[in-house]
Order: structure tokens, then sequence, then C-alpha cells
């Protein structure tokens, strides 16, 4: 059964300005969003409580999810790490009992015996997370509601888009922009927020935007700014697929398990009403949600923004990383990923020039790569 009786906590974001009419209705819009900024997970709805054994990473651990961009910019970033990540995690799930757990590909809390040695990294990452709260409610403001199958969870994404684009439409800017796409070269399913997107003041096109903080007040190196460039082209990548081909309706169900005739839960079904549409089945959502699709043009080529921001001075920006959209490289390194998830290789260790990321990984214990302390005792 693709429902489920359970009841998660979910917050309705509503915007701190003042109202403006709807495209199809006049109606104070609301926002949604799960309260976490750029993690992409659906909740526990989305795993399935009988796992068998898969074939690949991509079926094991993103079935009926999809393949979060995140997790292509983690896998970029060091292949070996995302993989321990995966075990830790899906064994950390299965012996979880807390229904109401949430499963996520990397924690920013402190984990994985044996390393003890990230408490500066952790910290440093819960300021990242804090400052995307602080610019979310800058826009938004949190409503808590309750949602009671994976069809209100994947609703409550929809949703919060077609409101994003309202609002991006009218006021010119939106963040923490929910994005499901089809991927259709690669034949996969990806899921994504957008930190943030800014209407252009010329050609009226979207510019994509992604913030990150740092705990030293230093230029990100090289490294860091081709992840950052990455997870940002995976976003205009999926915003192009989304505003220019057709929706895959019988694809998007079957791939996520979903009913699209299910009725959505009460707290959904007025939020819709109050953002200037009717819909009481997730299918009408999902109609609407290809009607705020239509109405969008593809994102900025020339013009992708990664800034980066002092986690001691708000108000410092350390470096903003302005560049155009590469597809050739862009496929590449999608492929490359696509060989991990798909086990077509085994993972790869990174770089000698790259070995300082394994300073901020919690694995080093377990990494055959990372020198260890081989002395024999006396």
């Amino acid at each position: 059964m693709a429902g489920s009786s359970s009841k998660t906590p979910r917050f309705l974001l509503k915007r701190k300005t003042k109202s403006i009419d709807s495209v199809s209705a006049k109606a104070n819009r609301s926002l949604f969003t799960t309260p976490e900024p750029d993690i992409e997970d659906y909740g526990h709805f989305f795993a399935s409580k009988n796992k068998k054994v898969a074939d690949t990473f991509l079926e094991k651990y993103r079935s009926k999810r999809g393949l979060f961009v995140t997790d292509v910019s983690k896998t970029e970033w060091c292949q070996k790490q995302m993989e321990f990540s995966l075990f830790f995690d899906d064994e950390e799930c299965n012996n979880n009992n807390n229904d109401d757990k949430e499963c996520f590909s990397f924690v920013y809390e402190g984990r994985a015996s044996g390393t003890g040695k990230n408490n500066t990294h952790d910290q440093a990452m819960k300021a990242g997370i804090d400052r995307h709260v602080e610019l979310r409610n800058e826009v938004l403001k949190p409503v808590r509601v309750e949602v009671k199958s994976r069809e209100d969870c994947m609703a409550l994404k929809l949703v919060n888009f077609i409101n994003g684009v309202n609002q991006l439409l009218f006021e010119g800017l939106t963040r923490e922009l929910p994005i499901v796409s089809f991927a259709f070269e690669q034949g996969i399913w990806m899921v994504g927020s957008i930190d943030e997107v800014r209407m252009h003041s010329t050609d009226h096109r979207p510019i994509l935007v992604e913030t990150k903080t740092r705990i030293s007040d230093t230029v990100p190196s090289e490294s860091q700014k081709r992840n950052g460039r990455i997870q940002l082209m995976c976003y205009k990548y999926l915003w192009d697929n989304l505003v220019s081909n057709p929706f895959p309706l019988r694809e998007f169900y079957d791939y996520f398990d979903l009913e699209p005739q299910r009725a959505l839960c009460e707290d959904l079904k007025k939020a819709c009403c109050c953002s200037g549409f009717n819909a009481v089945t997730l299918n009408e959502v999902v109609v609407c949600y290809q009607t705020a699709c239509k109405m969008m043009p593809r994102a900025h080529d020339d013009e992708l923004v990664l800034r980066y921001e002092s986690q001691r001075d708000k108000s410092l920006v350390l470096d903003e990383d302005k560049f155009a959209y590469n597809y050739g490289w862009l496929k590449s390194e999608i492929s490359k990923c696509l060989q991990f998830w798909l086990q077509q290789r085994e993972a790869s260790f990174v770089a000698v020039e790259d070995q300082w990321k394994c300073a901020y990984c919690y694995f080093t214990s377990l990494c055959p790569a990372y020198p260890h302390d081989t002395t024999d005792d006396e």
C-alpha cells in the first residue's frame, strides 16, 4: 500500500511580506518546506520498511526517493566517503526503532565511532545550517502542518515549488525551492532544494544562487569551488529539464510508488486553498505543478552564483563565484557519479593533492587509503 497511517510534523512557510494575487486566483500565498534546509529527503515515508537486497547503490539506497543533487556533489568530493556513509546510515536506519527517524546520506552531528576528531567541523556544519534557516526566514514564515502519507510528503514539495514560482514571478526572489525533476538523458529521477532563485533584471530569466558558509575568513580552494559548481549546475540542469520537457506522469507515480488519487491531509487541502488553487488529491497538485513549470523560462546560462559567507561575520562575503553553465562538463561529472551509484566501478579515493579532505572525514579509521599508525606496541 502506498500510503501510511503515520503522522510526521512538517512546516508551512508563509511569506513575511504582504500577500499578492496568485496566477489562478486572489489568495494569500504560502510556501511549504521541511524544517531542515538543504536536506533533500522525503522522510521515513519513502524508506522501504522491508528492504530486499538490491543490485546497485541507486536501487538499494535511493529507491522511491530519487538521487539527491547533494549525492552528486558528495560523490565528486570523495566516492569512498560516500560509500562509507551509505553503509553506516543503512545499518543505523535498520537498527533504529524510532519510526520518526529520518535518514540522510550525510549526518552533520558527531558520529562514526572511532574517529572522534570532527567537533569543529560539526560545529561549522551546524552553523551553516543555522545560517540557511536565517536566510529562509527572511522571506518565509514557518507554520507547522502534519503529513500522513508519502503522497502528502510529495505534495508538500510540489506545493512549495508552485508557491516559490509565484513568489519569484511577482517579487523577483524566492529561497529554499524544492525541485523534483526527471533527468531525461540519464533516465533517473533527481531531487533537490535550491538555496535561492533570483529573476534577472533585464532578460527576466532565473539566476540560481548557492550560499556556502566558511568557518575561516579565507577564499575557498579550487576543489571546494569545483564541488559547489557541480551542485549548482545540477540544479540548473534539473530546472531546464523541468520547464522544457513534458512531465512524465506515469513514470513519476511508478518510480515514487505514489497513488495519484490519494486524498491529501486536511492541512494540505487548506494550504492549497490559501495558495490560490483547489486540490484534494495528489494528482490535482501535480497538474498545478506542471502548469507552474510551463510558466517559467530556462535558467540563466551565463550567470550561476556561488556565494561564500563568513560564519564569524555574516555580512562579510568572502567570495562570489559567478560562472557560466557548462553542460558538457556536467554531463561527464554526472556520468562518473552514476558509475559509482550503479556500481560499474569500485569507489575511488581522493587524489594525493586532495588528501587534506581526509581531515574532515568521519571514516578515516575505516579507510584503507588513510595512513594509520602501524607501529607495534612494545
